[in-house]
């Protein structure tokens, strides 16, 4: 007999990258009383790892739980950037209900789109929340509206249009249910979850059944699966069977050695777990996203949706630059196949394949954003590698034809910067669907673009709009090839022989367009030393030094004067090379290098490419 556990509520908070999120599950933790009064606590601790703390988004969904007047509230955490859209998908199959934040400004945005249209495909309950209503420029009235319309999109069902709003400030800590109500704390919020998500149902006395959903890793006890407890219920070392719903054939015997739930942001020891809990299980090795854990005596899995398929794709490559080894700590492909490999472990939209090549793999993932948040966790963790240029992932149809991935962009820029981009992004073989007025002197553009054509665009944009755009993306569908597209204008200016960059050689070589390095750094013949003012590639010797002579003394000439270099992050590195380079990833430093070292073979191999 199905019975309803009135003191849970499983929730998930879902946005739009940048729109508050985190920041409203800090306030929510912080006045359920999680923290003691004199606890000092860091803002957005859900952010657990570095980069996310230094990029100021998500990547990870992370579980949590707080208490309101008796009843355990379980909360997700999710990332916002398309890139990690994986996450969100596969987290929804654990709540009850939804909290859509939305930026009181900002409005719907692509990703929030794309949220709710997951959320309203599991016929899930949702709570809007507007966010940020304390910023000067906000407009909750006008994003109400434009929710509406998108659940009017969505197809919602009358149900979910009649949906509870509710208006927040969680930077300054409340929640109100109408804007001329006197702001206090998140209260409001608190008894609009509670009223609005349903308790989650489920025979006791059935048999057990437990979907995973999030896979957590730790070196001491491997791996963790995550998930919400559907029927019957859950002991320490009970006797299980692990079945797939996509794999039939998988039936596997283990014993539940450690159960866990979440108690505020720590995970408590737990002898039993019940219908609607969410639970951690430990000590099974070979347990997947999707897996369900079920009694031996009735063993049916639980159906979960395929996670969409990853558009892009690089190589990693093991580094044999002249400068291979002397920085970073694992260098061998072994040491690579691990690790990527075990990436797979936690990341389900990740794809990685061994090629012909020991030394190089291809790993497929949603987006830029996704593949370097990878490289840069390898490189913090002392890895020594190479990548080439990000490549879309093509497909075919019935008749033959060469189908590339699309993507909707969607760009707010000043006015007067409108035209640059329009042109770059036609360039790019963007067709224009959309274009309005927003508040504040900016223009909202929609266009839909090949992925490719977004490789590499990032960098220009910022320029062209000095700093001011927004561009945010989310992938649409496969669609007939579009032809070829120039990624880069201008060439690459290539050190000449091996050795330490000098002063002499650099101020010559400044001459000829931009440099990316500074004097007394290391160089090796075939290394890309800056970008070119033309559009064909330059060798110069940046290592060349001043000859002294009998009439001529190191300090006769006037003192050169070098422009400051132009030093390139992760992301504008992987943006500017080009598919007959490589980018060599060490823990220090980050060098562009072209694929062939050799000038001869390569001018060669340049030649055959043209033929």
């Amino acid at each position: 007999m199905k019975i309803t556990r009135d003191n849970i509520r499983n929730i998930a908070i879902i946005a739009h990258v940048d729109h508050g999120k985190t920041t409203l599950v800090d306030e929510l933790l912080k006045q359920s009383g999680v923290f003691r009064a004199n606890q000092e606590v860091q803002e957005r601790v859900m952010d657990s790892n570095d980069i996310e703390r230094e990029r100021g988004i998500t990547i990870l969904s992370k579980n949590t739980a707080v208490f309101y007047k008796d009843i355990k509230i379980n909360i997700i955490d999710t990332p916002g950037h398309a890139d990690f859209g994986g996450e969100v998908e596969r987290v929804l199959k654990m709540v009850n209900g939804v909290v859509l934040v939305v930026d009181a400004f900002e409005g719907a945005m692509p990703q929030t789109k794309f949220v709710l249209m997951k959320a309203l495909e599991l016929d899930l309950p949702v709570i809007v929340c507007i966010n940020k209503i304390d910023r000067p420029e906000a407009r909750p009235d006008e994003v109400i509206d434009e929710v509406l319309e998108l659940f009017m999109d969505l197809d919602a069902s009358d149900e979910q249009l009649d949906c509870p709003f509710v208006y927040a400030s969680a930077r300054d800590g409340y929640a109100v249910l109408d804007l001329q109500d006197e702001p206090k704390d998140m209260t409001p919020l608190f008894e609009t979850i509670i009223d609005s998500i349903p308790a989650p149902e489920g025979d006791p006395d059935a048999n057990t059944q437990v979907l995973i959903s999030t896979i957590d890793y730790n070196e001491y006890v491997g791996r963790i699966g995550i998930g919400k407890v559907d029927n019957g219920c859950l002991t320490i070392n009970q006797e299980a069977v692990v079945v797939n719903h996509h794999d039939p054939d998988k039936h596997k015997k283990v014993k539940i050695s450690k159960l866990y739930e979440f108690d505020g942001l720590n995970k408590i020891d737990v002898k039993q777990a019940e219908i609607g809990s969410i639970v951690a299980i430990s000590g099974i090795a070979d347990i997947h996203i999707g897996d369900t854990i079920c009694a031996p005596e009735n063993p049916v899995a639980i159906p979960f949706q395929k996670i969409s398929e990853p558009t892009i794709s690089m190589n990693f490559v093991v580094n044999d630059s002249p400068l291979a080894g002397q920085e970073g700590k694992y260098i061998t492909s072994r040491h690579l196949r691990d690790r990527l490999f075990r990436e797979l472990n936690t990341d389900i939209s990740l794809r990685v394949e061994e090629t012909d090549d020991t030394d190089v793999f291809k790993v497929s993932g949603r987006g830029e954003l996704h593949l370097s948040v990878l490289i840069e966790n390898m490189r913090r963790e002392g890895y020594e590698f190479a990548v080439s240029k990000a490549e879309v992932l093509y497909k075919t149809d019935e008749n033959g034809k060469k189908m590339e991935p699309m993507e909707i962009a969607y760009v707010d820029v000043p006015d007067e910067f409108t035209g640059a981009v329009i042109d770059k992004l036609c360039q790019r073989k963007g067709e224009m669907l959309n274009m309005h007025s927003i508040a504040g002197g900016y223009t909202r553009i929609e266009f839909r673009i090949p992925s490719r054509g977004l490789i590499g665009y990032r960098g220009d944009f910022l320029t062209d709009t000095k700093g001011n755009g927004i561009i945010n993306t989310i992938f649409d569908d496969y669609d007939a090839y579009r032809g070829d597209i120039q990624y880069r204008k201008q060439g690459s200016l290539i050190a000449f022989e091996t050795g330490v960059s000098v002063a002499y050689g650099l101020f010559s070589a400044q001459e000829r367009g931009q440099l990316f390095i500074g004097a007394g750094e290391k160089v090796y013949s075939g290394m890309v030393v800056g970008q070119c003012a033309k559009p064909e590639d330059i060798e110069l010797n940046v290592c060349k030094k001043k000859h002294l002579t009998n009439t001529r003394s190191s300090s006769a000439d006037e003192a050169l004067t070098l422009t400051p270099p132009r030093i390139l992050s992760l992301e504008q590195a992987l943006d500017f090379i080009d598919t007959d380079e490589l980018l060599e990833v060490t823990p220090q430093s980050l060098r562009i290098r072209k694929r062939i070292l050799d000038p001869t073979l390569r001018k060669r191999a340049g030649l055959k490419n043209k033929a």
